[in-house]
């Protein structure tokens, strides 16, 4: 076995997930003087084929974090992916609230897939729902745990061609069945159910399209970016990524949970890498 191709995959609504898992990838192909490839998956038509790897690929694999698990819309997808003894680096992104089971989660989907687990990573990013929360990060400072990363990755890489394929990185995280999502709740401690919330359009809107392009599910009506018929998942790209702040949200629910998150989890997490 030996490494010929570093590969970055990825999903990322708001590109936070996107910017660690590029550089983790472009500093292990660095060190193992690989060539460098790249599959972004965020958007819908991405993942109309099966993803395929080999023997001779290192896979950078990163997710957000929602609700501590892999978003369940996008699970359905990555457990296609095929691995075929490919060597692969899960990493998770999450909002500065926890990363839960998604890291053990997506370690086990790739294990399954067939793909050879060598060491992972938690990291923060801005939460999708807020621009307090992780606002800014990934900064200087996690980027610097990034290439930390990219470093052992490829430091892994190196051994397991030496002395054979390892058993699976073991990480954080309740093993299978997991946990359940996270759930948020009111002031009462009701369960607050906001998977059926979407997005309104307000006066600023210029109809130039842009929402309804980044949208990962495809659920914003090109025709008419006033309507969501499909299922949105509260990634927030057409909010954050809308030129005029057009997009927006007002579920009670909705911006309760947002106010509980930020005034619960104010404090610096910190990334969390799982090596060797």
């Amino acid at each position: 076995m030996k490494i010929k191709k570093v590969w970055s995959v990825y999903f990322s609504a708001t590109t936070t997930t996107e910017k660690v898992v590029r550089k983790i990838a472009d500093v292990a192909a660095e060190k193992l003087g690989a060539e460098r490839a790249e599959f972004d998956f965020t958007l819908p038509g991405a993942r109309a084929d099966v993803l395929s790897f080999g023997e001779e690929d290192l896979v950078i694999f990163g997710t957000p974090v929602y609700a501590g698990r892999i978003p369940n819309l996008l699970l359905k997808y990555v457990v296609t992916v095929q691995g075929n003894g490919a060597l692969a680096v899960p990493v998770v992104l999450y909002g500065n609230r926890n990363f839960d089971d998604a890291l053990i989660e997506l370690r086990d989907v790739l294990e399954d897939g067939g793909f050879h687990t060598i060491a992972a990573g938690a990291f923060i990013g801005e939460h999708s729902f807020s621009t307090v929360l992780g606002a800014g990060r990934p900064d200087a400072k996690d980027m610097a745990v990034v290439e930390e990363l990219g470093i052992k990755a490829a430091e892994a890489v190196k051994k397991a061609e030496a002395e054979g394929i390892p058993e699976p990185i073991e990480v954080e995280g309740v093993p299978k069945p997991y946990r359940g999502y996270y759930q948020p709740r009111d002031r009462k401690g009701n369960p607050i159910d906001i998977r059926k919330v979407k997005p309104l359009t307000n006066e600023n809107c210029i109809n130039c399209g842009l929402c309804a392009k980044v949208c990962p599910m495809g659920a914003i009506d090109p025709a008419d970016v006033t309507s969501v018929p499909g299922i949105c998942i509260k990634c927030c790209a057409c909010e954050k990524k809308c030129p005029v702040q057009a997009k927006y949200y007002e579920d009670p629910g909705y911006l309760y949970h947002k106010v509980e998150l930020e005034e619960g989890y104010t404090r610096r997490a910190e990334p969390v890498l799982f090596t060797r």
